[in-house]
């Protein structure tokens, strides 16, 4: 039998995935996948368990139960005889370097230029010359439309620049899959155009990503699959322009149209 390549598994394979904060169930046994290449778009009310989820695929959170898995690989554990052993810091930090991750807020290095944040993880945990991160950072800085802002200080930046230098920072690790959580929330409405932007060509450049956002219209024209999550659980998913004009529960319904 033939050993399955990268492409013929699911970039991301969640099953019954169930996570707790004490009495607090935030996950309820979550079933989803995402093929390789495939924009996986998840929405949902506020306190719904859709960044705790996000936050697990890259092990920023340990899950109650459940097993997780990127490109085939158990996420932050191996299992002998049936039970899971959570890996050593080192082996996450390898399995986490596959996977960007862009937050809500920024966290760039505010005494660091843009340049030098971008080229802080490629240098430190790929082993590039410094030369090498430089020419990559700028690489990706032209990418992501800031070519003119290498040698700029966060501060000096928009929300909107800075969420996009952090888009850069992310795809520096050079990742086979990238997680958003809610990227264009903290922003003013007139800087959230650019940062989707970016996201779009990443669609386009065929990134595997899972994005967590209100942004309905990116959801509609980019995703391949919407989610709606509410109380820990998936509620409705399928392609999203179904989803979107003919959600098939109540629950989906009232909350799409309060957002849509």
């Amino acid at each position: 039998m033939s050993t399955p390549t990268v492409a013929s598994v699911p970039a991301v394979s969640a099953r019954a995935i169930r996570k707790s904060y004490g009495s607090n169930e935030v996950l309820r046994g979550i079933d989803l996948e995402v093929g390789p290449g495939q924009v996986q778009v998840i929405v949902g009310p506020s306190g719904s368990g859709k960044s705790t989820f996000l936050r697990c695929i890259n092990h920023l959170e340990r899950i109650d139960s459940g097993r997780l898995y990127v490109e085939g690989d158990l996420v932050g554990y191996r299992e002998h005889r049936g039970r899971l052993h959570e890996l050593r810091p080192q082996e996450v930090a390898r399995q986490r370097a596959r996977t960007g991750m862009v937050f809500q807020h920024f966290n760039l290095f505010a005494h660091m230029t843009v340049t030098q944040n971008v080229i802080e993880a490629p240098r430190h945990l790929r082993g590039l010359t410094k030369r090498e991160a430089v020419e990559l950072a700028h690489d990706l800085l032209r990418k992501v439309g800031l070519a003119d802002k290498a040698d700029a200080y966060p501060a000096e930046l928009s929300g909107g620049q800075q969420q996009r230098v952090a888009i850069a920072r992310a795809l520096a690790m050079e990742p086979r899959l990238m997680l958003f959580d809610e990227p264009t929330s903290a922003l003013d409405p007139e800087l959230v155009g650019d940062v989707l932007d970016v996201m779009r060509g990443l669609a386009e450049g065929g990134m595997t990503m899972v994005v967590v956002t209100h942004e309905m219209g990116f959801a509609r024209d980019v995703g391949d699959a919407l989610v709606v999550m509410a109380d820990g659980q998936v509620i409705e998913q399928g392609p999203p322009r179904d989803v979107l004009a003919n959600p098939a529960t109540e629950r989906a319904a009232k909350f799409l149209a309060r957002v849509h």
